[in-house]
């Protein structure tokens, strides 16, 4: 985010020379989607890990959250959301905020508005925390299969987590020409896939392999 966002905090100038060599190290793994490897240099991903981890933030490795939960590792993150092609002024649902670091990044990437739906209330506390003030981002506890019909319609949607199919309630809550990223669990693998939305039909873009925990209905407090 810019600084008016709160988010531009580096850790001053050693901070910004390890963002930028994590960066690099995600370029090396092939990733070459610009404006996500810049959102992910500008957002400090040791800010939104729990203290004891943080130390390792700067890792291709999955990190672990409260409640059985876990940050993603950096590059599936910047794969899906490379993938999910978030353009400025977008309004963007997530289903799974976890510690608000991706739903940090899509602000980054310009969104106008994101709603980010956590099933566990400790979770959502978190990343109300690490996100601070003066973001475009709405962390709310919710149930992301549980869309109402006539809530509002979205042009990106990010679900962090491996489905057998998308929800229909996802694919209705899309405008025209939105995107829809998981992870489809489907045979003997799992991948990335994105779904687009015209008038007519929906078409699915496939991604890589990746392997993320099934989504799990409804709300807790923790587990």
């Amino acid at each position: 985010m810019p600084p008016e966002d709160g988010l531009a905090d580096h850790g001053g100038l050693e901070g910004q020379i390890e963002n930028a060599a994590f960066v690099m190290a995600l370029r090396g793994r092939g990733m070459r989607d610009t404006a996500v490897l810049r959102a992910m240099e500008r957002v400090p991903r040791a800010r939104f890990a729990p203290l004891a981890h943080r130390d390792r933030a700067r890792r291709d490795m999955a990190l672990p959250l409260p409640c059985g939960a876990a940050m993603t590792a950096p590059t599936l993150v910047a794969t899906m959301l490379a993938l999910l092609r978030v353009e400025p002024g977008q309004d963007v649902l997530e289903v799974g905020t976890g510690s608000g670091y991706a739903t940090a990044l899509l602000a980054q990437l310009g969104a106008a508005s994101v709603t980010s739906l956590e099933r566990y209330a400790t979770l959502v506390a978190f990343a109300r925390a690490n996100l601070g003030p003066g973001t475009v981002a709405r962390v709310l506890q919710g149930d992301g299969l549980a869309l109402d019909a006539d809530e509002q319609r979205y042009d990106r949607i990010l679900v962090h987590a491996s489905v057998a199919a998308p929800e229909p309630r996802w694919l209705a809550a899309l405008r025209p020409g939105g995107r829809l990223v998981l992870v489809l669990a489907a045979g003997e693998g799992s991948r990335v896939a994105a779904f687009e939305r015209d008038a007519d039909a929906v078409r699915q873009e496939p991604g890589p392999p990746a392997r993320l925990a099934p989504l799990v209905p409804g709300r807790a407090l923790c587990l």
